[in-house]
């Protein structure tokens, strides 16, 4: 029997006219999945209504890599994160870049969740 290995490449496709938003937030910002913090933080910086949370504010023992990878014309490519809690995986629910283009240079290894796997306390 053979095995396969699939990846999972997305292209997003923005909009030409679109300039990216970048903020520095200040706000006590707590990501929590089934009542546990995966990551805290007052100081995310939000992009395109996403808060990406610092390296050190996210709870790295409850996150396996996920093989899925995602491609941003302006933010380069994103690695994805499993999450384990509970007994319970929930694939792809973060995600960071690893090594981003220019413009994006400040999320670098900075992680963002998705909106409908997790709560988003602010």
């Amino acid at each position: 029997m053979m095995s396969v290995l699939v990846t999972q490449t997305v292209l997003i496709s923005p909009d030409i006219n679109d300039s990216p938003q970048i903020q520095e937030n200040s706000v006590m910002v707590k990501v929590v999945l089934n009542g546990t913090v995966l990551a805290e933080s007052d100081q995310t910086i939000v992009v395109e209504n996403n808060h990406y949370f610092p390296p050190s504010s996210v709870n790295n023992t409850l996150f396996s890599s996920s093989s899925t990878s995602t491609f941003c014309p302006w933010k380069g490519t994103a690695a994805y994160y499993n999450a384990d809690v509970g007994g319970k995986t929930v694939n792809d629910i973060a995600w960071y870049y690893p090594s981003p283009k220019d413009a994006a240079s400040n999320i670098k290894d900075h992680v963002a969740f998705y909106k409908n796997k997790v709560t988003i306390e602010d």
